[in-house]
């Protein structure tokens, strides 16, 4: 559960983008304390297209890092790549873009989406 400012924050965020992007699809990113989730969205459709998660790795450990993060940026930009997906946007919610969060989209663009 988010705090009440992250919440507003990420509220803010999510409108804006959404306001000036209406013909991309989304790479929403949510970082907990443990794991890492990135997913993309059609938001038109309402729908969640593909995603990846580090839950997949050892649900026991702290798998939130910059290792899983270049991992989860990789398969992300594989996974938009299958779907013939090359344009996102990118839906960081209350984060701020340094460290995981700008690895992960670093990677992705690397990998050919176009961020």
């Amino acid at each position: 559960m988010l705090s009440q400012s992250k919440q507003k924050r990420s509220n803010r965020i999510r409108y804006k983008l959404k306001k000036s992007n209406r013909d991309s699809l989304r790479l929403s990113i949510y970082k907990s304390s443990k794991h890492l989730y990135a997913q993309l969205i059609d938001d038109k459709k309402g729908i969640t297209l593909c995603s990846y998660t580090s839950l997949k790795k050892d649900k026991s450990k702290n798998t939130c890092n910059i290792e899983n993060a270049k991992i989860i940026g990789s398969e992300i930009a594989k996974a938009a790549k299958e779907k013939g997906v090359k344009k996102v946007y990118l839906d960081r919610g209350p984060n701020i873009y340094h460290g995981i969060i700008k690895t992960i989209a670093e990677v992705a663009r690397l990998n050919g989406l176009i961020l």
